[in-house]
């Protein structure tokens, strides 16, 4: 430290006046440029203090503005809030009226719905039964188509099948003692079914044995000339088995010059008619009649009338005298009948005689009660004693005994 001040102040003795004159001057210089400085700087303190009580005042009323400002807010918002309480208190209210309209509703509809569905589901469950009773019945049909198919497809099983259909046919229809099944003829044929014709007739011949393999074959064709060829060899197996009926189950003086030929199926029967007009010629010529089920019930309910009016021609002489014995017992009871009837006309005219006698006697116990008597009418009645008069019918089996008194 002691090194620097001697430096220093060698230094200063080493200057020349002039240099310190000038230094004197640069210094008075600085001064005044720090007086004016000072000056500036309290001037503009003033101007900022000023400015800040300016602010400040500013600040002041603003804030007064902004606490007034702020009161009426609060008393809007307290007001706000009052409406706001009432109308959420009443929007509240109207929300739990709805909410217990919905709620009602609701419950209404809920209780609708499930008695709906319950129902339905009763309905559901009752034609779900219908459902598994034919179900069930489909599945047992389904088992007796397939052993429909099974005996359609053996040519006995077959002939028994339409042998079993004709013959409940007729005996459904027929009495018992008026059909034969696999009778045997004088040539030794056996024929399905006879029926015996009223007045000591030929017998009606019935055959049963449809030829069901061509038919099948012709269903079965899958092309037209398969078609053909199967349609070809249905209508030779159909000859042959029209002239075999024909050759033996047509006998003269033991059957009749007709027979049946049973088929055991409507649908086959039409296909027939409509498809092989020749093989119905050829059994129209050979005497042989090709008959459904329904055409053979509706032959068969022509025989049971004609059986039945033979019946009633062979009993006519017995219908004859139990009508005789009738009509003897009709005529004992119209002589009966008009004996009854002169008995109650006499009844009624004894029974019109006692109503005239009934009438004088009113008409003379009133006379008497008025006291009104005529001249004739003989001695007045005594007080102790009453008059008696007997009055009787002309048949003399009816007597009335009248007593007059006062």
């Amino acid at each position: 430290m002691t090194s620097h001040s001697d430096s220093f102040a060698l230094s200063l003795v080493s200057i020349s006046p002039a240099m310190l004159a000038l230094a004197g001057g640069a210094l008075a210089v600085l001064v005044l440029l720090a007086v004016a400085l000072l000056l500036r700087g309290a001037s503009l303190r003033r101007e900022q203090a000023e400015e800040a009580s300016l602010r400040a005042a500013e600040g002041e009323a603003r804030m007064a503005e902004l606490l007034k400002i702020q009161a009426e807010m609060q008393g809007r918002i307290t007001a706000m809030a009052e409406v706001f309480g009432a109308r959420q208190s009443e929007l509240n209210q109207a929300i739990n009226q709805r909410l217990d309209g919905m709620s009602q509703r609701v419950s209404s509809t809920i209780t609708e719905q499930t008695k709906s569905t319950h129902e339905n589901l009763q309905r559901l469950q009752e034609r779900l039964a219908v459902i598994d009773a034919a179900q069930n019945n489909i599945q047992t049909l389904a088992k007796d188509v397939v052993g429909l198919q099974a005996i359609l497809s053996n040519k006995q099983t077959r002939g028994a099948f339409g042998q079993s259909r004709m013959e409940t046919i007729i005996a459904d229809g027929l009495p018992m003692g008026a059909y034969a099944f696999q009778p045997t003829l004088s040539n030794g044929s056996r024929p399905d079914c006879t029926i015996r014709m009223p007045n000591d007739a030929p017998s009606l011949v019935i055959d049963a044995k449809f030829p069901l393999e061509a038919w099948n074959a012709i269903r079965d064709a899958g092309s037209p000339e398969a078609g053909k060829i199967a349609s070809q060899q249905f209508r030779r197996d159909m000859e042959v088995h029209i002239r075999d009926i024909s050759e033996k189950y047509l006998i003269q003086g033991e059957t009749q010059d007709t027979a049946f030929l049973f088929v055991p199926s409507e649908s086959i029967f039409a296909e027939i008619h409509e498809n092989f007009e020749p093989v119905v010629q050829k059994a129209h010529r050979s005497r042989i009649v090709i008959v459904s089920p329904s055409l053979l019930m509706l032959s068969i309910q022509v025989i049971q009338a004609v059986l039945k009016d033979q019946r009633m021609r062979a009993q006519a002489h017995l219908i004859q005298g139990e009508v005789a014995i009738l009509m003897d017992d009709l005529g004992r009871l119209d002589e009966r009948v008009r004996k009854l009837q002169g008995h109650f006309a006499m009844a009624q005219k004894d029974i019109d005689m006692v109503v005239t006698s009934a009438d004088k006697l009113t008409k003379r116990g009133a006379k008497i009660e008025a006291l009104e008597f005529e001249a004739g009418d003989g001695k007045p009645a005594r007080d102790s004693e009453p008059a008696t008069k007997s009055v009787e019918s002309r048949t003399g089996l009816l007597k009335l005994r009248v007593v007059d008194e006062e």
